[in-house]
């Protein structure tokens, strides 16, 4: 796996490009079965989803069955790495292409501290209050509303949440109050219309329970090398055309016409800029089976419990 840094013009680093080229299957995956999903974890089902017959939403069952590819994470590298994104995500970046049960495959991914989740909190709104909010509710089975929280781009925990008496929380708490917390690491699913946690429940239970936003670090394909190269050509060729189409203006009204680069030149910045943080729909394989294995999954998951209602 190749790591890159992406920043914005003015040099600000913004997430780690990784371009991986193992073709095979990962060991965290989406599968398809007509409109129902399955996300599994080296064959053990972790989460089983049914998107409504609206479009207006997805029902959820979620197993005990997702286990964190990121070893525990020391108070002593939080102390250590606190206030750099950056070398934290070269450091989780190493966990996901070395872990058989991650979600990384082939294709180009970008890991950023940049999230819509962190610019949608009010003012007025503590942290606590907005980030216990924009958790999905329900377990073991619940409901990710589209209709009501169109783009809201919520956050549905892979596994039970931990109260903020856990032991785990408690220890975590403390560096949420001295700012050294580890980031939540956070993967954006697509057919889910939200983002799960891949490691960091506790972290974000401890965040929440002092009230203080929680560092993130957010998983997302971006485009693929070949289209990315393609773009990139044709926004070279914008800019070039935008800069003759000024030359033929200026040769005809004189000087006063201005040459193009101060509209030209930022608009190309951001059209690549765009290209390198893109984020693309997760890639979900066919459920070997369809939906008649997906129903026998559902059933030995929910211990024949009547799941999905709409069935």
């Amino acid at each position: 796996m190749r790591r890159s840094d992406v920043t914005r013009g003015d040099g600000t680093w913004v997430g780690l490009c990784l371009e991986v080229e193992n073709p095979q299957q990962p060991g965290l995956c989406v599968f398809t079965a007509g409109q129902r999903l399955l996300v599994s974890q080296q064959s053990r089902p972790v989460l089983l989803a049914v998107v409504d017959d609206q479009l207006q939403g997805v029902g959820f069952w979620r197993t005990d069955g997702y286990r964190s590819f990121v070893p525990p994470l020391r108070a002593d590298e939080g102390r250590a790495l606190a206030g750099s994104p950056q070398r934290w995500a070269h450091r989780f970046a190493r966990y996901l292409a070395d872990s058989p049960d991650s979600p990384l495959h082939e294709g180009r991914w970008l890991l950023s501290c940049k999230s819509p989740l962190q610019r949608w909190r009010h003012a007025k709104v503590s942290h606590a209050q907005y980030w216990g909010s924009v958790l999905v509710d329900g377990h073991p089975d619940g409901y990710i509303d589209w209709f009501i929280h169109s783009g809201a781009w919520e956050v549905l925990a892979l596994r039970p949440m931990p109260g903020a008496d856990d032991g785990r929380v408690k220890a975590y708490r403390k560096q949420a109050r001295e700012g050294t917390l580890s980031p939540v690491l956070l993967w954006w699913v697509s057919g889910l219309d939200c983002h799960v946690i891949l490691d960091g429940h506790a972290r974000l239970a401890a965040a929440i329970a002092e009230s203080v936003e929680p560092p993130l670090l957010q998983l997302h394909r971006t485009v693929p090398r070949d289209v990315l190269n393609a773009r990139i050509d044709e926004a070279v060729d914008f800019y070039e055309h935008e800069l003759a189409r000024f030359a033929e203006l200026r040769a005809v009204h004189g000087p006063a016409v201005p040459d193009g680069t101060a509209t030209a030149g930022p608009q190309l910045v951001r059209l690549l800029h765009d290209l390198d943080t893109v984020a693309q729909p997760t890639w979900a394989w066919p459920l070997p089976g369809g939906q008649e294995r997906w129903h026998r999954i559902a059933y030995e998951a929910t211990a024949g419990q009547d799941w999905p209602c709409d069935d």
